[in-house]
């Protein structure tokens, strides 16, 4: 019961994860890098949890808990950027469509398959049909929720679009890991914020070092005219759900966080094309992604439940 009072705090940071996932796309558009988008996003980030965690510095890790920590719990948040990289870097050559449903349908197969096999400290639960039933339903879904999106110019006709799929399904696995990562951390560092500040100073420094040792295409001084206000916050909308994942993955399992956080990411990611919102282009939501929304809202009823 206590788990479930914290599905809608997780529901919300799924769709904040889809509002963030249009913004970097915006960013990216205008400052043209995407390495220099990759880090102007991640960057805000840094700033607020680092001052959080001044504001309230207690309580602090222990030597004993420190080491405890496995040697992989601080690149969680590496992990779960390289999605994001994806997102920035390969939408417009695949497609929306296949990225997303790629991506998630790795991420809710890796999850639950670390609840099953109990990997990376998670507690083993076991094979469950009905749960892996809920996952199937859910990839079904996004199937349709892809599908009829759409096709880009020149992405998923092209074979080298399809080249990028292994990476992608690699990606969206990573997410997973990622969320499991940033758990133990947590857990060894005690400290939210102070994990979660751990967690993203790495992907800073690599997406930065990577633009320093890569700095063209720079943008034009109309593209940074361009930029709206909001934009440079995509990274930190998207970091509420890794700060969901630090509280709350090891009280509800896995396999339900990700699955609420996909629906809620997917199913706002339904609104925003058929809205058009925050420069999407408008997509409206016909009878495929209609059942698609469906099928994952009845899969992630059967993984909760089972």
């Amino acid at each position: 019961m206590t788990a479930a009072l914290l599905y809608p705090f997780i529901l919300v940071a799924g769709a904040l994860q889809a509002i963030g996932n249009a913004m970097n796309a915006q960013l990216r558009g205008k400052l043209v890098n995407p390495w220099l988008a990759a880090t102007v996003s991640f960057l805000p980030i840094v700033f607020v949890f680092a001052t959080l965690f001044f504001t309230m510095p207690t309580p602090l890790p222990n030597l004993a808990s420190l080491s405890k920590m496995p040697w992989y719990a601080p690149l969680g948040g590496v992990a779960g950027a390289v999605a994001v990289f994806g997102g920035l870097a390969f939408i417009d050559k695949v497609g929306a469509g296949p990225f997303n449903g790629l991506t998630l349908t790795a991420n809710i197969l890796t999850s639950l398959a670390m609840d099953a096999f109990g990997l990376f400290g998670l507690q083993a639960s076991g094979f469950k049909p009905m749960a892996w039933l809920g996952g199937l339903l859910m990839a079904v879904g996004v199937t349709f929720i892809a599908r009829s999106g759409g096709k880009s110019e020149g992405g998923e006709k092209g074979v080298g679009g399809k080249l990028l799929y292994p990476f992608i399904l690699v990606a969206g696995a990573l997410m997973a890991v990622g969320v499991v990562w940033n758990a133990q951390l947590r857990g060894a560092l005690e400290n939210p914020w102070l994990a979660a500040t751990v967690s993203f100073i790495p992907v800073v420094f690599v997406f930065a070092l990577v633009f320093l040792l890569r700095p063209s295409p720079l943008p034009s001084r109309q593209d940074v005219a361009g930029v709206r206000w909001w934009m440079p916050l995509a990274g930190i909308t998207g970091a509420v759900a890794v700060f969901a994942g630090l509280l709350f993955v090891d009280k509800v399992g896995a396999g339900a966080f990700n699955g609420l956080l996909i629906t809620a990411n997917l199913i706002t990611s339904v609104a925003l094309d058929h809205f058009g919102w925050f420069g999407m282009k408008q997509v409206k939501a016909g009878a495929p992604r209609l059942i698609g929304a469906a099928l994952m809202v009845g899969g992630i009823v059967l993984i909760s439940l089972f």
